[in-house]
């Protein structure tokens, strides 16, 4: 792998991308076959993905808890906060401050760029802070 700075890149994904809403760094960032959190693939994806987000939680804010980096891949466990101000899902807006946690897992290639991205979080936790109830099957 060439000089690429992973923690640093890593970093600059949760700092630019994440929490400051530059749409220039996911273009910079994120490789074009990168799948999307939401489907599809590379920047284009992402960037649909987080305005889904922003308009859901316009003042999310990220966190990073911990960072392990090793070769092309860094991990990062992450803590989120923010308001539920817009339509999440299938949840209209109620107003209420949720916090929860993640891990994110992304492999970059030899230019700097994400080309892989794998989270998991705490949606349970999310869903029952906005007083989503979960019924079991009758």
């Amino acid at each position: 792998m060439a000089d690429v700075d992973v923690e640093g890149a890593a970093r600059r994904f949760v700092a630019d991308v994440w929490n400051a809403k530059q749409e220039d760094s996911v273009r910079e960032l994120i490789g074009d076959d990168c799948p999307g959190p939401g489907g599809g693939a590379g920047p284009e994806a992402t960037l649909a993905w987080h305005r889904d987000q922003r308009a859901a939680f316009p003042d999310l804010r990220y966190k990073i808890v911990d960072l392990v980096v090793s070769g092309d891949r860094a991990a990062l466990h992450w803590r989120a906060a923010g308001t539920h101000a817009g339509q999440f899902g299938p949840v209209p807006p109620t107003g209420q401050v949720v916090s929860y946690s993640g891990a994110s897992f992304l492999r970059f290639d030899g230019d700097g760029k994400i080309i892989d991205v794998w989270s998991v979080n705490e949606l349970f936790q999310l869903l029952q802070q906005m007083g989503v109830e979960m019924l079991p099957p009758s």
